[in-house]
């Protein structure tokens, strides 16, 4: 067996793992008990997921989250699927039950509107500011030289040329 073959082994052994561990991430932490076998409502469950909080965890989905009160959503976004909802009527059912906050990207409505125009309007704000500054601070005037008295001027000299 040449060093080449053996080289080349390695890298197809390697390349078999890097795929088989990227296939892998992306299942979350859905347990193989929850898949549903109609695959279209899977993926329909899947997206739905992805979209609500896991309240427990803050800031992770339903779909990455190994908390117990994350499971029991996906179940439950799965029961209402194979009960026959749409998409719109298991989120709604779901906001219903725990409040707007299990939405990764809450709706804009006239409560959230704030939160949703907060970072642009600060952002506005101290980019105003800041031109504010910045321009008053070109208009003072620079200290000069001939602001000093002339005894002040001679000991500059002393101390700059010691």
């Amino acid at each position: 067996m040449t060093g080449a073959s053996t080289s080349l082994r390695r890298a197809a052994m390697l390349l078999v793992a890097t795929v088989t561990l990227a296939l892998a991430v992306p299942a979350g932490a859905v347990q193989p008990d929850e898949v549903l076998d109609n695959p279209v409502l899977e993926e329909r469950a899947r997206g739905i997921s992805a979209g609500l909080r896991c309240l427990v965890c803050r800031n992770e989905s339903i779909d990455e989250s190994n908390a117990t009160l994350a499971r029991d959503l996906r179940l439950m976004v799965r029961e209402r699927l194979v009960a026959g909802d749409s998409d719109e009527e298991v989120v709604a059912y779901i906001v219903d039950r725990y409040g707007e906050y299990v939405l990764l990207r809450p709706t804009m409505t006239g409560s959230t509107i704030v939160l949703w125009l907060a970072p642009a309007a600060l952002l506005l704000l101290g980019g105003g500011l800041s031109l504010v500054y910045i321009r008053k601070r070109g208009r003072s005037a620079a200290p000069s030289e001939a602001a000093l008295s002339p005894e002040e001027q001679a000991r500059l000299k002393d101390l700059l040329h010691e």
